[in-house]
């Protein structure tokens, strides 16, 4: 299982946490059976050890009137990836970069405000991107199923 190398106790936090990210450490000790602070010290503990990376908010941008979403497929000459990873890396229109399986590809999600602004993303940064040996993009027309992070 993907918990391996946890404690119980420890499993049984995460598993609250993933149910719910908000829930109160003296919530989570009524259901461990261990008090508040020992709740916060494990949390801690596995925020420290890198288990736990972030507690966030995760907007669908199609409940967003005119919010555009799309994924890329690009491959680049090996010696541009690190660089074109940096520049996609660094816009803002880019909210996930993924490398995959086959030779120096990248698998990209954007996400923008407009149809217009797709557009301009399109044609100022990715059709700029040096040493790009093919690139592919679908718009995203509807979520189906979208886990984030780790699901037990």
């Amino acid at each position: 299982m993907y918990l391996d190398g946890l404690d119980e106790l420890d499993q049984k936090i995460i598993r609250l946490l993933i149910e719910n990210a908000r829930i109160s450490y003296s919530d989570i000790g009524e259901e461990t059976g261990i008090s508040r602070v020992a709740v916060k010290a494990r949390i801690q503990a596995l925020e420290k050890r890198g288990v736990i990376e972030e507690y966030t908010t995760i907007i669908n941008p199609q409940k967003i009137s005119g919010a555009v979403s799309c994924y890329f497929e690009i491959e680049t000459k090996p010696e541009y990836l690190a660089q074109v990873t940096d520049i996609l890396y660094k816009n803002d229109t880019v909210t996930q970069i993924y490398r995959v399986t086959g030779r120096d590809r990248l698998h990209v999600h954007a996400v923008a405000s407009s149809g217009d602004e797709m557009d301009y993303f399109l044609h100022n940064v990715i059709d700029t991107l040096p040493g790009i040996i093919s690139c592919s993009c679908n718009m995203i027309l509807s979520r189906i199923k979208d886990i984030k992070g780790l699901r037990l």
